[in-house]
């Protein structure tokens, strides 16, 4: 699990656009990456409009945000433009990102028990350090929680 003031691991992952985000190439602004378990499922897609409701919110406050799950960028592209989404998506598909930032977790469903993302939220200060972590994310209010952590750096 990532503690606060811990440098935040780096990472390479391809976006929506085609285009490859390296997380110590934005250092200098914060930094918010929301990690969610997949496309198109009804609390990942409230988490994401929320993001991108609030985008220009985080960019007026100087911060980037990205969505990250192992879903593919094809998966991605089709949650983006049916759910008409701002927040750009990272594809995790090797799953690596979400082992070093320790979000990939054994869950229990119904009885059964599998490997999956756990909703979490990282905030990375502008120095490349973790500012602040939400594990097990609760989606209600919870962008207007990242925002307000945001303005407070």
């Amino acid at each position: 699990m990532l503690t606060p003031s811990a440098p935040a691991p780096d990472f390479t992952l391809p976006q929506t656009d085609g285009t490859q985000i390296t997380l110590s190439a934005l250092r200098g602004a914060p930094v918010v990456l929301f990690f969610y378990p997949r496309d198109n499922t009804p609390g990942c897609t409230k988490e994401a409009i929320g993001f991108s409701e609030q985008l220009a919110e985080f960019k007026n406050a100087g911060a980037q945000v990205f969505g990250i799950s192992k879903d593919s960028l094809k998966s991605h592209d089709k949650f983006t433009q049916k759910q008409s989404l701002t927040v750009p998506l990272l594809s995790d598909e090797a799953g690596t990102t979400c082992e070093d930032y320790g979000v990939w977790k054994e869950k229990n469903m119904y009885g059964k028990t599998y490997f999956g993302i756990e909703r979490t939220t990282v905030l990375i200060a502008s120095d490349g350090t973790v500012a602040q972590v939400w594990p097990k994310v609760k989606v209600p209010g919870h962008v207007a929680q990242v925002l307000d952590a945001v303005r407070a750096l």
